[in-house]
């Protein structure tokens, strides 16, 4: 074997007397990943569109909400997307991955239109039933689509794009809502799937996905456009044929339950939990009304704009530091900055409410306080979980097993979003932090223990080595794929 290397982005490795060379990108594979991560745009417009729009709906005269439907436009749409986590999984094995997501396109238009135009509440709960809807399908089918697309080098850069752009869709919808009330917002929320649609026009079909159908000489199209007309794509497609070869189309309930599988799926459906049970959605979809609970001398509005920015700039740096630092470190850093911050604006809440004492001149630490959370959240716990369910689950049962975890992530997020309020009269502000700081640390010793880390690897090798299976001596020479190009010193 000798590794032959390039002045530019790409290096070559000769086996055998043929050649098989692999670039770390190309434009194709950027494009996928912004086209894809454009629907992600639209979720987190969804998921923050509450926060503003529930203080103008509540004092509208156009519309009556009472604070009972109001918790319903918050809770109604994780609740939508729970059906549509477990509507996805067997549209993403039938109908194919990137067909699942371009449908989602018209029906978030015409949910968004509906919330828009509605004169009574039940037309704004209709419009966020829908949204949800496609929300969670568009949650299950976003990673799959990229963890089978994506080559493992950059895998994890490139498998942040729909939580950066996500999070854009967040601050847009942050900075829209100091000027524009709920039925505005509505409105700018129907002009996003426009070019959402266009851009999924211009991506292929997942090469996997083709293969499973048969359609070789179209997974062969696919995989040339994704990797660039000058790369050698042999040895790839043989590792693609050769891994669907074990496995059959779809994937039954029983297979599913597989013991040899259930590690896989119970890694995901943890990590689904501790990101949910943090308090991420319920900080996301309320944050308004804490900023106005915690009597913070920073404007409400510009908060939650500060919020938002912190939100989206801090992707940037999961974004750079996920394929050099690896999954489980980041995951560590989350889980403990999390647990501080949550810890201490409980005690802001605590100091405040029940020792009496005067925090006036505190009002800038529930801001700092949140910041520094979301910051911890989006650089692990936020996006290597839905990272992570696109590398980990098995090929056999990915659409159904992506279905389970999708559908409990949404639950996850149903409960704490519908449950938030109660919660806060039950024990109050300072006990509702302090139990999602508990979460999160207890959800430091679950990555110490149960996550494997995944950086580099290939989706082959990461389910071997899940799995257990031996891998065919054929097969192992494919694995220099991985290999890294020298420093240019050596």
């Amino acid at each position: 074997m000798k590794i032959l290397m390039r002045a530019d982005t790409h290096y070559s490795i000769v086996v055998s007397g043929s050649e098989y060379e692999k670039p770390k990108y190309t434009f194709s594979q950027i494009l996928a990943a912004i086209a894809v991560s454009m629907g992600s745009m639209i979720v987190g417009y969804s998921s923050a569109y509450t926060s503003p729009a529930l203080v103008t709906m509540q004092n509208s005269t156009s519309i009556s909400v009472s604070e009972e439907e109001a918790s319903w436009v918050g809770g109604l749409m994780p609740l939508a997307a729970l059906a549509g986590g477990v509507l996805g999984g067997p549209l993403v094995d039938y109908i194919g991955r990137r067909r699942t997501i371009l449908f989602t396109a018209v029906p978030f238009f015409v949910g968004w239109m509906l919330i828009a135009t509605a004169k009574i509440v039940h037309l704004v709960l209709a419009g966020r039933a829908i949204c949800g809807l496609c929300v969670g399908i568009g949650s299950l089918a976003f990673p799959v689509y990229l963890g089978e697309t994506i080559q493992p080098e950059v895998r994890g850069t490139l498998g942040l794009f729909p939580t950066a752009i996500g999070n854009i869709g967040i601050l847009i919808c942050y900075v829209a809502g100091k000027y524009l009330d709920w039925s505005q917002l509505a409105y700018l929320g129907a002009a996003l799937p426009v070019p959402f649609l266009v851009l999924m026009f211009m991506i292929p079909e997942t090469p996997r996905w083709y293969i499973s159908r048969g359609r070789n000489e179209e997974a062969r199209k696919a995989l040339q456009w994704l990797r660039g007309y000058n790369t050698k794509i042999d040895n790839e497609m043989r590792d693609i044929a050769l891994s669907d070869a074990e496995i059959e189309n779809g994937s039954s309930v029983r297979e599913i339950l597989n013991m040899k599988y259930m590690k896989s799926i119970l890694i995901c459906l943890g990590l689904m939990a501790f990101q949910q049970m943090s308090g991420i959605n319920a900080v996301i979809f309320y944050t308004v009304k804490i900023f106005k609970m915690s009597g913070s001398s920073v404007d409400e509005n510009l908060s939650t704009i500060i919020v938002g920015l912190v939100n989206f700039i801090s992707t940037f740096f999961a974004t750079a530091l996920i394929d050099r630092a690896g999954r489980k470190r980041l995951l560590y850093i989350s889980s403990v900055t999390m647990t501080i911050t949550l810890v201490v604006l409980g005690s802001f809440f605590y100091t405040r409410d029940n020792l009496n004492l005067d925090v006036s001149k505190l009002g800038w630490l529930p801001l700092t306080s949140i910041m520094i959370y979301l910051l911890g959240f989006s650089l692990a716990f936020g996006p290597i979980p839905w990272l992570m369910m696109g590398e980990i689950l098995p090929a056999k049962v990915r659409g159904g097993a992506a279905s389970i975890c999708t559908a409990f992530n949404w639950l996850c997020t149903f409960t704490v979003t519908k449950t938030f309020h109660n919660i806060l009269v039950g024990i109050g502000p300072a006990g509702t932090f302090w139990l999602f700081g508990c979460i999160c640390f207890i959800g430091l010793f679950f990555v110490v223990i149960c996550v494997p880390e995944t950086r580099g690897k290939s989706l082959e090798q990461i389910e071997n080595k899940m799995t257990g299976r031996i891998i065919p001596r054929s097969r192992r020479m494919s694995s220099i794929a991985n290999i890294k190009p020298l420093p240019s010193g050596c």
